[in-house]
Parts: structure tokens; C-alpha cells; sequence
């Protein structure tokens, strides 16, 4: 292989596979997204009258081998959270960092708010809400307790059962304990007690006061009505989420779940943990881990859905003077990756590291991860930290790259052998290839050894990618002036003067996700444009033309991805530069680059 045909089969694989990812990541998920926002649009002009989420319990159903579908209730409008809150006495919650309030009337925990994440970088700005009663505008909560044997006459609590409690107050050092007697021999319990983090535990006993033998099944369930607001990003899973025994992690989207027969999947196993993930955050239900359970996840309603994800225990018997009880464990709270690995090793719940989604590639990910994280524990700024990283990868790689740009040097060096060649035999295409490669082999040149460079970024790329956008320690990290969160676009725009012209083109249709163009993504294709330049210029016109345009053609690419991942590509790229022309100065090659600028001012013959 000529260099030329490398060069050119280079930028074609690096310019289709920015063409895919940018489709991929980012063009055809904010075209989905505008599909959803039209869709909820002419929902919310339905006339029909949407459903409640389910009144707070799964049945039993023997047969089929799992719980059943709660019964779906008709609503009236949505009334304010304000509203929703004050239908119900409540119970405070208050830790170092959540605050909320438990439901007396139901038992829920139904209003929780993240004390430590705003919803923008402004210091002023409302904290991230997570839970919301049943009747508010979005409806999300979490609820346990018992659901009786079909055919059994037991009264248990339900969503409009009124308990008492034991205190006004759920704190970190002080539990909670609810009461209710149905009147008819039991008398259950519900002892709520919660970390400093984001683990509830939820203890629900019975007492049979009667004379006759109660059947109770325990249950738990998270529910959410109405499909929530979404990433939309195909690199990143939002929907139901869980383990279940010996099944592989279960991932369903919102669409997804439709497509199930009855729009429900059941899947029973020992061990495990169920619920509903976002980018950030997540509530899932997590059941004692050496007692077999049914879990399912299931979406009802007709023009506003209702997503639940829920679980049913075994039966327990208890008899008359004796109690029983069920434990349950509920996160609620951010996808924060020491705690979530601290509670799997500390509570032993199986394969809970998997609510982050790491993606296939979790074997680069999480290492480049912690790498990062580790770093920054000594930098404090995950900027900083990320430039660090990439000094350190291009260290871990440098013998590999150093005999890559040697390749180079000794390509460049033997080009005038490579003309003679053409020269001696012009017709001769065969003759031409036959001597080129002896003259490689007889000079210890890889034609293709420089493409290695380029190619060792790509994984790295994509990993350092998935930790920008998935983490939460990403979330609103700063670096330096004006980039305020590294997990977001770079907020300046050149198509806005930088802020001069009070308007965003970003919104335009078709063209619109090519015009967010931010200082550093400029920096970026200089940077971009001066490696290029490094190298003699290809003297095929196409091949020519195909260079020229290629750090234009990823400047705008990467203006829409996280700044973190563009100040990354700059660093390398300004890495690779320096490398570079030592390596070809060592080797007594000529560095292009200022031949090449002239080159391009230079005035053409006529």
C-alpha cells in the first residue's frame, strides 16, 4: 500500500466514523427527542381523561406465575405538587442529603428532593426533585407492604388507608414506625428507616390478632406516571432497570415495553433488584436477597401511560397470636459510583454496580473512570484531571507511537525512491507495487504503522465519552472560564458573536445541530489542522481536497459533544503535534508545516 492510498483510506475510515458516531450520538437522538416533544404535545391535547398510577398493590396470581395488573383507576386533572402534598398528613424526612416527607394516608414515600444537585450550575437554582405524589403533574413513588390470598377476606392497607405514627420526623439516627389495625384481626406495621445517603429500609410486619390463619404475600413497588423527560442518547439507557436471579440485567425503554405481550414482562429469580433509572438519578425496590421473588415490570393507560416495576415475595403464614414480616430495601437518590459499589458490597446486592450503565465496553470505562476520579481527588478539578489522563495514556502508548512516527519519518524519507520507482517503470502497475514493497522491506518501513496513532485514540475517545456523559460526578463540573460544566457543549457560539446577537440557531430546523460552534471546538480544528500540516501534502487533488476539509469537517462534528471530550481531543492533538515533530527532527526528516502554510498563501501561476 502506497501512501497515498493509506492516507486517503485513513481519512476516509476517520471521516465515516465521525459521521457515524456524530449520527449516532447526537443528530439522530435530538431528532427522536423532537419526536417525543410533538408526541407529548398531542397527548396533552387528547381529550381523553388519563389513568391514575395503580392504587398501591399487586395481586397474587398463582397460575400465572407472577403479580397482576392493579387495576387502572380514571383521574381527574393533575392539581399542583403544592396541592397534591397537602391531600395528605406527612411525616418529614430530613438527612444530610435528602429531604422530603412520607405520606400518612397511603404509607408512601412520595416526595423526595436531592439536596446536593441543582437542576442547572446556578447557585440559586431549585434542587433536583426525584419523587412526587400520586395527583401531581408527574407522579412518582415507591410503596410496600402486603396483598392478601385471592378468595381471603383480609383487609390490608391500601392507598387511601390512613396510618398513625410514632413521630413527625424520619431522620438518619431516628426511624419511623406506622400503624394501622383493619379492625378485623391484624394489625400491621411499617418501621422506615434511612442512611445518611440514599437507602431507605422498609420494614412491614403483621400481627394476627383473630382466631383464623392469614395468607399475605409481600410486595414492593416503585411507579411513575407519564413518560418522563429522557436524554434520548442511544449510548445511554433511561427506562425500567433491574436483576433478577440468574437473568441477565434487564433494560427496557418506555417504547420498548409496548411491545411486550399485555405491555408486561415477568421474570422470577432469588436475589436481585428492580425499578426505574434516568441519566443521573434512580428508585429501585430491592427485596431481601435469599428469598425468591416475582418481578415484573408493566406500563397501563391509554393516552397517558403508567410504568411500573414491582415485585411479590412468597406467601408467609401466620397464625393466630403469631406475626410475620418483610424487609425491603429502596434507593432513591444519584447514581453517585462509590456509593452505589459501597452498597453492593455492604448489603451484598447482587450486580448493583449495574445501575450505572457502563456500557459494553465497561472494561475501558470503568477504569478510565476511576482514573480520572483518582486523579481529581488530588487536582480538584476533573478538567485538569482529564488532561492528566491523556499525558498518562499517551505515556502508556509512547513506544507504540514512537515506532509509528518513526514508520512515518522513514516513509517520508524514502519518498524520492518511491518517485524513482514511478519514473523507472510508469506503465507498469505491478512492477510498481513489486518494488515499492521491497524497497519497504528492504528499509524496515510499515506502510501502515501510522495509522496506528489515530487508531489507539478511538477507544479511548469513545470510553472517556461514556464517562463524560454517563457519570454523575461529570454532572456540572467546571474547568476554566467559561466552561462551567464539562458534561455539556461548549455555551459560547461563533454564529452568535459570542454572545452578541440574542438569538440561537441551534434551534433551526435541518440545519440547526451544525451551528453550535464554541471557542474551544475552534481550538479544536486549529489544532486539528496544524497535525495535518505537518505532513507533506498528498499529491492526489481528491486526496488533497479530503485533508483540507477534514479538521473543518470534525470542527463542526464535535461542536455539539461535551466540552470535556473536545478539550480532550485538543490536548491530544497538541500532544501528538509535539511528539511528533520530535520524533521527525531526531530522525532528520523535514517538518512540512510552515511549507505547508506558505504553500497556502502563496500566490498560483497563472
Amino acid at each position: 500500500m502506497t501512501e497515498d492510498q493509506k492516507n486517503l483510506f485513513l481519512a476516509m475510515g476517520l471521516s465515516l466514523m465521525v459521521i457515524i458516531g456524530w449520527q449516532y450520538f447526537y443528530a439522530g437522538p435530538k431528532l427522536e427527542k423532537s419526536r417525543d416533544t410533538i408526541a407529548q404535545t398531542q397527548n396533552q391535547a387528547a381529550p381523553a381523561a388519563p389513568s391514575t398510577p395503580p392504587a398501591g398493590a399487586v395481586a397474587p396470581q398463582g397460575a400465572a406465575g407472577g403479580p397482576a395488573a392493579a387495576p387502572s383507576l380514571e383521574a381527574a386533572a393533575p392539581v399542583s405538587r403544592s396541592e397534591a402534598l397537602a391531600a395528605s398528613p406527612r411525616i418529614k424526612i430530613d438527612t444530610k442529603d435528602l429531604a422530603g416527607t412520607i405520606a400518612l394516608k397511603g404509607g408512601r414515600i412520595d416526595d423526595l428532593s436531592l439536596k446536593l444537585y441543582r437542576e442547572t450550575v446556578e447557585p440559586d437554582s431549585p434542587n433536583i426533585i426525584l419523587l412526587s405524589p400520586a395527583g401531581s403533574p408527574e407522579p412518582f413513588y415507591t410503596d410496600t407492604g402486603f396483598v392478601s390470598q385471592p378468595g381471603m377476606p383480609v383487609t390490608t392497607p391500601k392507598a387511601d388507608t390512613l396510618w398513625t405514627a410514632d413521630s413527625e420526623l424520619l431522620t438518619s439516627a431516628k426511624p419511623v414506625t406506622l400503624t394501622w389495625d383493619n379492625g378485623a384481626g391484624a394489625v400491621f406495621h411499617r418501621t422506615i428507616s434511612v442512611d445518611d445517603q440514599y437507602m431507605f429500609t422498609v420494614k412491614d410486619s403483621v400481627e394476627n390478632t383473630g382466631a383464623q390463619p392469614l395468607t399475605l404475600f409481600p410486595y414492593a413497588l416503585t411507579a411513575r406516571r407519564g413518560k418522563p423527560k429522557t436524554s434520548g442518547y442511544a449510548v445511554l439507557h433511561e427506562g425500567f432497570l433491574g436483576v433478577i436471579g440468574a437473568s441477565r440485567v434487564q433494560e427496557i425503554t418506555y417504547e420498548a415495553i409496548e411491545k411486550e405481550t399485555s405491555a408486561t414482562r415477568i421474570v422470577d429469580g432469588t436475589s436481585g433488584w428492580l425499578g426505574f433509572t434516568d441519566k443521573y438519578w434512580a428508585v429501585t425496590v430491592i427485596p431481601e436477597q435469599d428469598k425468591p421473588f416475582k418481578g415484573r415490570f408493566s406500563s397501563t393507560g391509554a393516552s397517558v401511560k403508567t410504568y411500573q416495576s414491582d415485585l411479590l415475595e412468597e406467601a408467609v403464614n401466620v397464625a393466630p397470636g403469631q406475626s410475620a414480616e418483610a424487609t425491603t430495601e429502596i434507593f432513591a437518590g444519584a447514581k453517585e459510583v462509590k456509593i452505589i459499589d459501597g452498597y453492593k458490597t455492604d448489603l451484598g446486592i447482587k450486580n448493583f454496580e449495574l445501575m450505572i450503565d457502563w456500557g459494553w465496553f465497561w472494561f475501558i470505562t470503568q477504569p478510565m473512570f476511576k482514573l480520572i476520579d483518582f486523579i481529581f481527588k488530588f487536582v480538584g478539578n476533573f478538567g485538569v484531571a482529564i488532561l492528566i489522563v491523556t499525558v498518562l495514556v499517551k505515556a502508556a502508548f509512547f513506544p507504540l507511537a514512537n515506532k509509528s512516527y518513526r514508520s512515518m519519518a522513514k516513509m517520508k524519507a524514502i519518498a524520492p525512491l518511491q518517485a524513482a520507482i514511478k519514473e523507472r517503470w510508469p506503465d507498469d502497475k505491478q512492477k510498481q507495487q513489486q518494488e515499492t514493497m521491497e524497497l519497504y522491506k528492504r528499509e524496515g518501513v510499515n506502510p501502515i504503522a501510522g495509522c496506528l496513532p489515530v487508531a489507539l485514540q478511538i477507544p479511548v475517545f469513545f470510553s472517556l465519552y461514556k464517562v463524560i456523559f454517563i457519570t454523575i460526578e461529570m454532572r456540572q463540573a467546571p474547568f476554566f472560564g467559561w466552561i462551567r460544566d464539562l458534561s455539556t457543549p461548549d455555551p459560547t457560539n461563533i454564529f452568535t458573536l459570542f454572545g452578541l446577537i440574542p438569538a440561537d440557531p441551534t434551534l433551526l430546523p435541518v440545519i440547526g445541530s451544525f451551528l453550535h460552534l464554541g471557542i474551544w471546538p475552534l481550538v479544536m480544528g486549529a489544532s486539528m489542522f496544524v497535525q495535518m500540516k505537518m505532513n507533506p501534502e498528498p499529491t492526489d487533488p481528491v486526496q488533497k481536497q479530503m485533508f483540507s476539509w477534514m479538521p473543518l469537517i470534525f470542527t463542526f462534528m464535535l461542536g455539539a459533544f461535551p466540552a470535556g471530550l473536545v478539550i480532550y481531543w485538543t490536548w491530544n492533538n497538541t500532544l501528538s503535534v509535539l511528539q511528533q515533530g520530535l520524533i521527525m527532527k531526531k530522525s532528520g526528516v523535514k517538518i512540512e508545516l510552515f511549507d505547508n502554510f506558505r504553500k497556502m498563501f502563496a500566490k498560483k501561476p497563472a
